[in-house]
């Protein structure tokens, strides 16, 4: 794992990056826009209920700067504000994912030096969640922005295991595949479902006495790769990855683990 901080960062002139805050039009001036649903039905009352709420938030001088009345009793607002709260920038220090960025050729080339087999690599999207679109970014072939997906690989047997698919069949396909990695995509995540079942993965593999050989990455719109190492996994990837980032992660650890 590498810790990173924000020391060599570069920040526009004038800026104190002990005293970060958001702006808007102009420097430091704190210009915020929320937006949030209320169960009350449209109306000058919920309207000044939800200028009312977003000062409790902090923000100085709320405005509506839009109103829709949902139906049913309920209404949505967008609230601009000025926040007056700072973070000191230079103090944050974030795992990163020790990795070289390459490129398709340069992973087949680094790959066909260290190995003398192919990787195989089992993706899929767990439990309930039924959108691949994250898992299929990766794996398919046509990839995902400009970069291939890890079918596309010669050097990688993959297994696209698509949606829904649960913990027990996954780990059942590790097993039978004799996985060296295994990739997991959590898109739909509502009340922190993706948290409990990316954790339960990990004790079922755990409990099969198949994780020391098991590379175990998982990825979507709410992971981190703090989050991922929280929960008991070896990397996370979260929006903007590219299947490169994830095949040259991937080819770098499973090298790094021979060696040590």
């Amino acid at each position: 794992m590498n810790m990173e901080s924000t020391k060599n960062a570069v920040f526009p002139k004038g800026v104190d990056p002990t005293r970060i805050k958001p702006y808007g039009d102009t420097m430091n001036d704190g210009q915020v826009q929320l937006s949030f649903s209320l169960p009350v039905p449209m109306g000058p009352e919920a309207r000044e209920a939800a200028r009312r709420i977003a000062g409790r938030m902090g923000l100085k001088e709320p405005s509506i700067y839009h109103e829709t009345d949902l139906g049913h009793g309920f209404s949505y607002f967008i609230v601009y504000g000025k926040c007056t709260h700072t973070i000191d920038f230079s103090a944050i220090v974030v795992p990163k994912i020790d990795m070289e960025v390459m490129g398709f050729h340069e992973i087949e080339h680094f790959m066909e030096k260290h190995f003398d087999r192919r990787i195989r690599v089992v993706g899929a999207c767990t439990g309930s969640d039924a959108h691949t679109v994250g898992i299929d970014a990766i794996m398919d072939m046509k990839g995902y922005n400009g970069e291939y997906g890890l079918e596309r690989y010669p050097t990688f047997e993959t297994i696209n295991m698509g949606s829904q698919v649960s913990n027990e069949t996954l780990l059942a396909r590790i097993v039978e595949f004799k996985a060296d990695a295994v990739l997991v995509s959590q898109v739909v995540t509502q009340k922190d479902v993706h948290l409990s079942n990316l954790a339960e993965l990990v004790d079922m593999v755990e409990a099969q006495g198949v994780r020391q050989d098991l590379l175990m990455i998982c990825g979507g719109p709410r992971i981190s790769h703090e989050v991922a190492l929280e929960l008991g996994f070896d990397a996370g990837f979260g929006p903007g990855t590219k299947p490169n980032h994830v095949a040259g992660y991937i080819a770098q650890e499973l090298v790094r683990r021979r060696r040590s």
